[in-house]
C-alpha cells in the first residue's frame, strides 16, 4: 500500500495581500528619494506601519480563517479594512482637525468596541454584528460630539471632512454587521 504524500496547498490570495503590503512599505523609501515627494519618514513611522499592516492583515487572516460564510468573509474585509483606514488616518492627518488634535483619541474607543466586542463574541457572528452595530453608533455619537462642540475647527476641511467621514465609518460599519447578521442565517 502507498500513500501519496501532497504538497501543502498554497493560499496565493494571503501570499498577494502579505507582499502588497510589503510593497507598500516600500513606496516610501522609493519617494524619500525624491526632495519634493513631501515623504519623509523616521525608522519609527516604517515600524509602526509594518506593524500595523502586520496586525491588520493578521486579524483578517484570523477571522477568514472561521469563515463559516462569503458573508463572514465580506465582513471580515469590511471591518479590517475598515479599523487599517480608521487608524492610518488619525495617525497620518487626523479625522478631527489635524493629526494634532486630542479629540482624534475618542476613535481609539471605536476600535476598542470592535476588537473587544468580537473577542467577548468569541468571534461568532451574532457577536460580531452587535459589536459592528456599536462601533456605528460610537462612530455616529463621536462625530456628532465633535460637531456640536467645534472639536476640528482646526482642520483645512472643517465641518466637511467630520460629516462626510463619519457618514462613511458608521456606513461601513453598519454595512459589516449586517453582513455578519446575515452570515449567522446562511
Amino acid at each position: 500500500m502507498t500513500a501519496t504524500v501532497q504538497a501543502p496547498r498554497r493560499n496565493w490570495w494571503r501570499v498577494a495581500r502579505w507582499s502588497a503590503a510589503a510593497l507598500l512599505l516600500c513606496v516610501p523609501v522609493v519617494a524619500m528619494r525624491f526632495p519634493d515627494s513631501g515623504f519623509d519618514w523616521s525608522p519609527g513611522d516604517f515600524v509602526i506601519m509594518g506593524a500595523l499592516f502586520a496586525m491588520i492583515l493578521g486579524a483578517y487572516d484570523f477571522l477568514a480563517s472561521r469563515a463559516p460564510s462569503i458573508a463572514y468573509r465580506a465582513a471580515s474585509v469590511l471591518t479590517t479594512l475598515g479599523m487599517f483606514l480608521l487608524i492610518w488616518m488619525n495617525m497620518a492627518v487626523g479625522i478631527i482637525g489635524s493629526e494634532n488634535n486630542d479629540s482624534n483619541l475618542m476613535f481609539a474607543g471605536v476600535i476598542a468596541i470592535i476588537v473587544g466586542g468580537a473577542c467577548v463574541a468569541k468571534f461568532k457572528a451574532q457577536g460580531m454584528s452587535n459589536a459592528l452595530f456599536g462601533a456605528a453608533a460610537a462612530q455616529l455619537l463621536i462625530g456628532g460630539i465633535a460637531l456640536a462642540l467645534d472639536l476640528g475647527t482646526d482642520g483645512r476641511g472643517w465641518p466637511r471632512d467630520v460629516i462626510v467621514l463619519t457618514s462613511f465609518y458608521t456606513g461601513l460599519w453598519a454595512v459589516a454587521g449586517t453582513l455578519f447578521r446575515v452570515s449567522r442565517t446562511a
